[in-house]
């Protein structure tokens, strides 16, 4: 098994909103509905116009493992208009989503450490990223076996959709 990351764009989306879709599906037969809901992002049009937005303001990865995509992450200079961005430089993962297929095969993290290597590459220290925090915190853990480390809390919207906002130090 090997492991590529190529450079995506807007010609993407489909791609990305499959994957997202993939793994509201998972989520949802684990009873895990809080985080992104229970219906497929492809048929929201919000969420198809904030992934479109990502697209084209960022720049989107895809992993694929044999040649087959596997996951997929955003690349920004800021985070979403629901947090403050640092006060310093800083790049922001956004949309870090995976065809449940490829579950345990590494891309997620494989992503994780390119948009690390990029934001090096750009000489810029501060990489962030934020995720659901609620349940069990599987997904921050995820992060921080991943090299990031917990900053601050959020929560988000009239439910009060619990987030984590996680930061690594790349130079």
């Amino acid at each position: 098994m090997s492991i590529t990351i190529r450079e995506g764009g807007s010609e993407d989306v489909p791609l990305i909103l499959g994957m997202l879709d993939s793994s509201v599906a998972w989520l949802v037969s684990q009873g895990r509905t809080r985080q992104w809901g229970t219906e497929p992002w492809s048929k929201n049009p919000r969420a198809v116009a904030m992934v479109e937005r990502y697209a084209a303001e960022g720049t989107v990865y895809i992993a694929e493992v044999d040649g087959a995509p596997a996951a997929t992450l955003t690349l920004t200079d800021a985070p979403g208009a629901y947090l403050e961005p640092a006060d310093e430089p800083e790049r922001y993962i956004h949309l870090l989503a995976s065809d449940r297929r490829f579950k345990g095969h590494g891309a997620g993290a494989a992503l994780l450490a390119h948009a690390a290597g990029e934001t090096r590459r750009a000489g810029i220290s501060l990489l962030r990223v934020d995720c659901y925090a609620g349940d069990d915190r599987r997904l921050v853990a995820f992060y921080e076996g991943n090299g990031f480390i917990p900053t601050e809390p959020f929560t988000f919207g009239e439910d009060a959709w619990p987030g984590q906002v996680l930061a690594r130090r790349v130079l």
